[in-house]
């Protein structure tokens, strides 16, 4: 298996991995996103899901209780200290049947105390990539949307016997911010 460069990424998305695609990174006056040298930086949409304690529930990822959550739709959102917030990307992502990716936190938001879940995208997987962000520090943190959130490590091999798409993964498609399924 290899981590694939730009160029690699670019042909992919042209036929239609990553819609929409940045053809290059973005970086003035934002958190910067689209294609970088081994990755791509992928965006945060303005879909937010913030943990709250208001009911006093319990996080349980084969009963989830939604009460657990406000929603929220807005251009940054607030996480509020040692708390966690969910959101989409902005982009849908077609992962090859040969490419397994892996979606790791960007550094400017852990130097701020915010830490992004590492996410495997499956072979054969497809939708908009749910993003688990945790802030962990005893103050309120802001994250922004439309702009970079986390990168993506791409790395090619042999196809797999069955792929995500092959076993219809759980979370096969999925369109906007995504809650736990058993």
């Amino acid at each position: 298996m290899s981590i694939k460069p730009d160029w690699w990424i670019r042909e992919r998305a042209l036929e239609g991995m990553i819609t929409p695609f940045e053809d290059a990174l973005v970086r003035e006056g934002v958190i910067s996103y689209g294609l970088s040298s081994f990755g791509y930086d992928l965006r945060a949409a303005p879909e937010w899901r913030i943990f709250v304690n208001a009911f006093n529930t319990v996080v349980d990822p084969k009963n989830f209780d939604t009460r657990s959550l406000v929603e929220y739709e807005g251009e940054e959102c607030i996480i509020p200290p040692n708390s966690f917030v969910l959101t989409r990307s902005v982009e849908y992502l077609r992962i090859p049947d040969d490419t397994m990716v892996v979606a790791l936190g960007k550094s400017s938001y852990a130097r701020c105390g915010i830490v992004a879940n590492v996410t495997p995208l499956e072979p054969g997987w497809e939708g908009h990539v749910t993003l688990e962000l945790s802030n962990t520090t005893p103050l309120p943190a802001k994250v922004y949307a439309n702009e970079g959130i986390v990168q993506l490590l791409f790395f090619q091999g042999d196809r797999p016997e069955t792929t995500y798409a092959d076993r219809q993964g759980k979370y096969q498609g999925q369109r906007g911010v995504t809650l736990p399924r058993l």
